[in-house]
């Protein structure tokens, strides 16, 4: 640090300097975020709350009203209305503190449990490595059937006296794939295990597209088996990062998590992280509230379109696809040379894409900022270096 500090005018100038080095959704070349820009309404609305500390509520009572508030309207989409939750940093936060709650809940009602497990799909997300390593959790994986979905099968094979939750993907992170939730939501029902559900990805999509006839399986709170559910307002919902959200089904689940504060106004804090933002509550009420339904519909809608256009043109193009896309998310190789080598072409020519590790594949996520024209640009490239 400086022993005296330098002019506004040099600060950012530096500042200028670092975000020029920075990638923009705006230039369409992003292909492998589940991120995107944050919608003008949500950025005015994070900014007006930068001060809220919603790690104090007792403070900040009008953001705490709002995120209740959130949570209501969540609970709405994601089929029950009276539910309990919180807006947090992301879907790591949230598959860890739901984690946390099977855990502990499960261990108030069998004491006898010492060794406790959890059950999650070949395709998890890893922030259930992380959790699993943070809550000594023996970490079970689910093998996938031919659609790259959990294979329930396997599932009933892995349950064990120990198992204290299982775990379903409503937008698997490589495929876009959706889990057999209302299959996981009977097997749990029958065997009194908590079932968690990670839609940190789809939970802002599955509905709205539902509601267009897509007609995409079931995955949320109307299946009596799911105990909480993860999602994202900073993927779909186009709020700022970070914003992730995580509800549960049952008070009684927050509770077992609950830890005493008593230097705070309020005495109990059940989050991973103390010290919480109310300008993410703030951002996502505020898209909730101006985009409504049909906003998240158009969005939703569209990326499916742009989906579609590139599914197709990928295989006109003379490249393999893994899968034909639930979501929008598109996964495909080359017949001819290997995913790190197309990947390094693709690199090379400004695009920035991701690959699949199961299977092995390029991973091109259609979030908003990916327009018709940039899918065109893409497939003119993907056609040149394919020789067509």
């Amino acid at each position: 640090m400086e022993e005296k500090g330098i002019s506004k005018t040099e600060v950012f100038k530096k500042l200028r300097e670092f975000k020029d080095r920075d990638m923009t959704y705006s230039s369409g070349k992003i292909l492998g975020s589940m991120c995107t820009f944050p919608h003008p309404v949500g950025l005015e609305a994070y900014q007006m709350f930068m001060e809220s500390n919603l790690g104090d509520p007792g403070l900040f009572k009008g953001t705490k009203s709002m995120e209740t508030d959130v949570i209501r309207l969540l609970g709405d989409l994601l089929g029950k209305r009276d539910i309990h939750g919180n807006i947090i940093t992301g879907g790591t936060e949230a598959n860890i503190m739901a984690m946390r709650a099977a855990r502990n809940f499960t261990l108030q009602e069998d004491p006898t449990i010492t060794d406790p497990e959890i059950i999650v799909p070949k395709s998890a997300h890893f922030s259930f490595k992380k959790a699993a390593d943070m809550l000594c959790l023996k970490l079970n994986e689910a093998v996938l059937d031919s659609s790259y979905r959990i294979d329930i099968k396997s599932v009933e094979e892995l349950i064990s006296k120990n198992t204290v939750a299982i775990v379903g993907v409503a937008g698997t992170t490589e495929l876009g794939k959706i889990d057999p939730i209302e299959d996981l939501s009977n097997i749990c029902l029958e065997n009194n295990i908590y079932l968690h559900v990670d839609a940190a990805f789809g939970g802002y999509s599955i509905p709205f597209l539902n509601e267009i006839g897509y007609e995409l399986p079931k995955f949320d709170f109307g299946l009596r088996g799911v105990c909480s559910i993860t999602i994202d307002p900073h993927k779909m919902g186009l709020a700022p990062i970070p914003t992730g959200g995580i509800l549960f089904r049952e008070k009684k689940y927050l509770d077992s998590m609950s830890i005493e504060t008593p230097y705070l106004t309020e005495n109990s804090q059940s989050t991973i992280v103390g010290t919480r933002t109310g300008a993410s509550t703030a951002a996502t009420w505020a898209l909730m509230k101006y985009l409504g339904k049909e906003g998240y519909i158009k969005i939703s809608k569209e990326c499916m379109k742009v989906t579609k256009l590139l599914y197709r043109g990928i295989i006109d193009s003379g490249y393999e696809v893994v899968t034909e896309p639930q979501l929008n998310i598109v996964a495909f190789r080359s017949k001819e040379i290997s995913v790190d080598e197309l990947a390094e072409k693709l690199e090379s020519l400004g695009w920035a894409v991701s690959k699949s590790s199961y299977p092995r594949a390029i991973r091109i996520i259609v979030m908003p900022h990916i327009k018709e024209n940039h899918v065109n640009i893409l497939l003119d490239d993907l056609k040149r270096i394919n020789g067509y």
